[in-house]
């Protein structure tokens, strides 16, 4: 008992420092992270193209969602599900580059808020299944390709590491699907699900 006493806070007092150190980033606008993910996702074997996260495609960055009806566009999905903090699109989480990517808008829809787990079946719609046939979900999860299993991961536990609620947004890893979400609910900023997203990280590292 003392020595899994004394791991955990070893454990808590490594996340503290590691959150000292990224806390001070450079914050941009919504309406920025249209340019920065052109950058940041951009193909590297077609420079006029972005790759999406979910689907792996590739397409043209001036095939952006604007509001249009078009389901074959891209736009930014927050790998930390919005509700899952009520932090909408301000500065700071919302905005974040480092947990926001380029996703297919069928795909990033189908995903909506679901919590991250292996299992279930290929999506049920048709549209988001032919865009990410390897995606797979259940009515409270959602499961991404191998490939991209380990960046998923990672974003979600920066995003733990970065919003601690010393500046009001409070985030963490929950070790469950279904975690409450929306503004109104005790016990939102929790997202999971946590065994889950630790085996992805060692399947792709």
């Amino acid at each position: 008992a003392v020595l899994a006493s004394s791991a955990s806070s070893l454990s808590e007092t490594l996340k503290n420092d590691l959150h000292d150190i990224i806390d001070d980033h450079k914050e941009i606008s919504y309406s920025s992270c249209w340019e920065a993910l052109q950058r940041t996702d951009q193909d590297p074997l077609d420079t006029n193209n972005v790759k999406l996260l979910y689907s792996r495609k590739s397409i043209s960055k001036s095939d952006r969602d604007n509001g249009g009806r078009d389901p074959d566009l891209w736009n930014r999905e927050h790998v930390w599900a919005k509700s899952h903090g009520n932090f909408g699109t301000s500065m700071g989480p919302g905005t974040d580059i480092h947990a926001l990517r380029p996703a297919d808008k069928s795909v990033n829809g189908q995903r909506s808020a679901k919590d991250f787990d292996v299992g279930g079946a290929p999506i049920n719609l048709e549209e988001p299944r032919k865009d990410c046939p390897l995606c797979r979900e259940t009515a409270n999860s959602f499961e991404p390709p191998d490939e991209v299993k380990g960046d998923v991961a990672r974003m979600i536990f920066y995003m733990d590491t970065r919003y601690n609620g010393d500046d009001g947004d409070e985030l963490s890893v929950s070790n469950s699907v279904g975690t409450l979400k929306g503004s109104g609910t005790t016990g939102r900023g929790k997202l999971g699900k946590l065994d889950t997203l630790l085996a992805w990280n060692v399947q792709d590292p």
